[in-house]
């Protein structure tokens, strides 16, 4: 009996498929170049029957009402590529990078304009009382697979502008039910180059992934004025 996608995501297929071509796009050098595979329309065909069955996968958590629903969208194809390259023996630290440098790649065609707006939109104080309101929602617990999280307003010595702690997380229950925990820390690892790109500095000391209580997310905004070296230096960290 074939998969069943939800319909939410069905209306999406056809550009989280195109995003997905896209990547692999981009990473087909470092493909050949650091994880020595050769025959990469193989390759690319195997990621692409992956991802179909990745998106059978993807748990349902709000639809359009809920914010995590684009997380899955944009990210759980790493676990389409990341499966696909563990079968092939690559070693999970190259997986990684491949992964981090394609997502910053793909991030840096949008132009940076567009990028910039909707790293200040997500700062905004609107946005804020959004967040507030969706991490009230997320304890309800109305959706089993969905993160949950707590938004932290700063103290007074604090440097950061808010926090969100994550108590429960959509992708470490879709690799504990699907067996990619090992994969899971890579997929972690991008979130960095997705708050620099938009000129936001994600502060991160610890995961849920990597065995802690919560994930702490801080955010705070790269200066405007040294806005392109430091958006440069958040990502050469990385």
């Amino acid at each position: 009996m074939a998969e069943i996608i939800h319909r939410f995501y069905e209306q999406h297929r056809g550009a989280m498929e195109a995003a997905m071509r896209h990547r692999l796009d981009l990473a087909e050098a470092m493909l050949c170049e650091r994880a020595g595979l050769t025959d990469m329309d193989g390759i690319r065909q195997e990621v692409m029957d992956e991802f179909e069955i990745v998106i059978t996968q993807i748990p349902y958590v709000g639809g359009a009402a809920s914010r995590m629903s684009d997380f899955f969208m944009r990210l759980i194809g790493f676990m389409a590529i990341s499966r696909v390259l563990r079968r092939h023996g690559v070693p999970l630290s190259v997986i990684g990078e491949i992964a981090r440098e394609t997502y910053k790649a793909q991030l840096l065609t949008v132009p940076k304009a567009e990028r910039l707006a909707s790293g200040r939109q997500f700062m905004s104080t609107e946005n804020q009382t959004l967040l507030r309101e969706q991490a009230a929602k997320s304890r309800q617990n109305e959706f089993p697979e969905d993160f949950v999280y707590d938004f932290v307003e700063p103290g007074s010595g604090d440097k950061f502008e808010f926090g969100i702690d994550y108590k429960a997380c959509g992708f470490c229950k879709f690799a504990g039910r699907h067996g990619d925990q090992e994969i899971l820390p890579n997929i972690c690892g991008l979130d960095f180059d997705a708050y620099a790109t938009h000129g936001i500095h994600l502060q991160r000391t610890q995961t849920l992934a990597g065995g802690a209580s919560h994930c702490n997310f801080r955010f705070s905004r790269l200066p405007p004025v040294h806005e392109d070296l430091e958006m440069e230096h958040e990502l050469r960290k990385r």
